[in-house]
């Protein structure tokens, strides 16, 4: 088995950039059109068509003795935590908990995906790391506070809050299983890992086939439990291809990736740009100017990335 090097180059740092940039965009959607349909059912119809979108490029990967049945363990594992559950959970927290709350709870990624990695892969918290979350973690206070930090004293903790900080949880799992290399096998080559370029359809098909049959567990019981309903019309049409293509294939495509490249611990970082990019977002819909504390939230943040990318010198 060959170690796996993790380095940032600036071709990593772009694809773990666009992520956050398309997950703000999906956090926006998602409340969009939190009351047009219940929250575990978007997730389903939001992967089900991903699934669709996805097939013709990933098909092989059902054949009989591929890679997703030899390690079919693995991919519902991170079907479930990635798909499954974080998404699920997210959205279950737009309906309950404000956006900036949501966010704020979602900037502690760092800081949970240091500890999943000292706790359960047997990883080393550097102080440069420590160095770079307490940055970033400032840079999305000044977002979140909106330049005052008065603002963050009123910020209570609600039933969302809750769900969202068991979905930064679920997803620092996910993140750390990525670079879990599974055992080489001469059955299915082509869903080994994210990192074969020709390959990343089919990795990422293994991992949207469970993850969507634990989607639709999860909305079969949102229908069982509660009085659900599904508001249909053009602009709910829009928002779930919207959230299929951009937050859930291309984004998932480039965190996969970028985690493969960068390691997980610095790969968090680049999370922290969700919230910012989140309010640069909310303030192009409100027809509102970026301020003056953007600015410096994002030379925090991307500060942050920066030195917890740092190697240590010899």
């Amino acid at each position: 088995m060959q170690p796996i090097h993790h380095r940032l180059t600036p071709f990593t740092a772009l694809l773990l950039t666009l992520a956050p940039l398309l997950w703000a965009g999906n956090a926006i959607v998602g409340r969009i059109v939190h009351q047009m349909v219940p929250p575990l059912t978007l997730n389903f119809l939001r992967w089900g068509l991903a699934f669709v979108i996805l097939l013709p490029l990933a098909w092989p990967v059902f054949r009989r003795g591929s890679g997703l049945w030899v390690h079919w363990r693995r991919y519902a594992l991170l079907g479930l935590l990635g798909i499954g559950l974080y998404n699920s959970l997210q959205y279950m927290a737009l309906q309950s908990s404000t956006p900036i709350n949501v966010t704020l709870v979602a900037a502690g990624m760092p800081v949970w995906m240091m500890l999943t990695g000292w706790l359960f892969f047997g990883a080393r918290i550097a102080q440069r790391q420590v160095v770079g979350a307490l940055l970033s973690l400032l840079g999305v206070l000044l977002v979140l506070g909106r330049g005052e930090y008065r603002q963050l004293l009123e910020l209570r903790l609600v039933p969302g809050d809750v769900l969202m900080i068991l979905a930064t949880i679920a997803w620092s799992f996910y993140s750390w299983l990525l670079t879990r290399p599974e055992r080489a096998s001469s059955h299915a080559p082509e869903v080994r890992t994210p990192a074969v370029r020709a390959n990343w359809a089919h990795f990422l098909m293994a991992q949207v086939a469970f993850g969507l049959l634990w989607s639709f567990a999860f909305a079969a019981g949102e229908w069982a439990i509660v009085s659900a309903q599904i508001q249909w019309s053009w602009p709910l049409a829009g928002a779930l291809l919207f959230v299929a293509v951009g937050p859930a294939l291309i984004a998932f495509r480039c965190w996969g990736a970028g985690v493969q490249r960068a390691g997980p611990s610095t790969a968090a970082f680049f999370s922290n740009l969700t919230p910012l990019f989140a309010a640069l977002l909310s303030a192009a819909f409100l027809g509102e100017l970026p301020q003056a504390y953007h600015g410096v939230a994002f030379l925090l943040i991307v500060g942050g990335i920066v030195v917890s990318s740092r190697r240590p010198s010899l």
